[in-house]
């Protein structure tokens, strides 16, 4: 496993696998890995000869009052569990019947820095933006966030010219965003989504999740939660906007009114920043779901800080916004 720090280096050890007519797999990731990240490797490990993790925590998707100086930085402790798993990879290869293709291995780690990705200094260079898609949603509560995450996308796909990029279902808008992009760029890469890693409680892994504390992190679940009352409306047969969502926007209002009434020393606040009932394709929001399409339910909640945090311990003491997603499937 390389590690590559320049932009030319790793172009050159792309190119001999090209010659060799390796196949390459790209996992683009801000570090702070976790069992998600790992998922999207695996995958990646069984549809490629080779795969690229990039590293790099992209400061043009962070806007002025977000957490781009607080987010979580684990280097060493990420290589650590890149060269774990890649020993898993190496173990299966050569102690196991080889399945019909071979695990890849993870042959390079890409970790540029913010000098290299943006040569003309941030915010002032070459943008890419996706308007129809990047301002709903995500884009409305996050209005630069979008145009930072497509931006960098290009720049790694440039750069590593993957065969496969591999992105997790939990940032479901990313996503279509992204295979937006690529399909309107013509960039000849292929966009494969994973699905969505949980805790065992349902939260969805996130490397934000470590913001939560003590007595945040046990509500942290009632995103989740109320999506899967929407879900229960949508399997039951209810197909109308109303029918679907009303039981859930109840629920996040009865919840937040419990947490009101309990003292301050006790209490959990959150603020709902959406709940969307969209098309699989535009993300425009539907009154009605046609059941031979299904569509996309999500949400976003603010988890605000705590109040009266105990003497000596630093839990909850900043907001940290929750995402999360249920793909409506379609029913016949």
């Amino acid at each position: 496993m390389q590690i590559f720090y320049d932009i030319r280096l790793l172009q050159d050890f792309r190119r001999q696998l090209l010659l060799t007519q390796k196949s390459v797999g790209l996992v683009p990731t801000m570090g702070a890995l976790h069992a998600g990240h790992l998922s999207l490797i695996q995958k990646a490990a069984q549809e490629n000869t080779d795969i690229v993790v990039s590293i790099y925590v992209n400061p043009l998707q962070f806007g002025d009052n977000e957490d781009l100086d607080t987010y979580p930085r684990t280097w060493e402790r990420d290589l650590k569990m890149l060269m774990e798993l890649d020993q898993e990879f190496a173990d299966a290869n050569t102690y196991t019947p080889p399945p019909s293709r071979y695990l890849g291995r993870i042959s390079a780690v890409f970790a540029p820095t913010t000098k290299a990705m943006y040569p003309t200094l941030p915010g002032k260079g070459t943008f890419v933006t996706v308007p129809a898609l990047a301002s709903i949603l995500e884009g409305a509560s996050r209005p630069i966030f979008f145009r930072g995450v497509a931006t960098v996308c290009v720049k790694l796909f440039n750069i590593v010219t993957p065969d496969k990029v591999y992105f997790g279902q939990k940032d479901i808008q990313q996503t279509v965003v992204i295979r937006q992009m690529v399909k309107d760029l013509c960039i000849p890469t292929e966009v494969v989504i994973g699905p969505t890693i949980r805790e065992d409680d349902g939260l969805a892994m996130s490397s934000r999740n470590v913001y939560l504390g003590q007595r945040r992190r046990p509500k942290a679940t009632l995103l989740v939660r109320a999506l899967r009352m929407a879900e229960e409306q949508y399997m039951s047969g209810k197909q109308t906007r109303d029918d679907i969502l009303g039981p859930t926007l109840k629920l996040l209002e009865s919840l937040a009114e419990e947490q009101e009434k309990l003292p301050a020393e006790q209490r959990v606040r959150f603020e709902v920043d959406y709940i969307s009932l969209a098309d699989v394709e535009s993300l425009q929001e539907v009154k009605v779901v046609v059941k031979a399409i299904g569509a996309i339910l999500s949400g976003a909640i603010k988890m605000l800080p705590i109040e009266n945090p105990q003497d000596g311990v630093v839990d909850g003491e900043t907001s940290v916004r929750l995402i999360d997603n249920i793909i409506l499937k379609p029913k016949m």
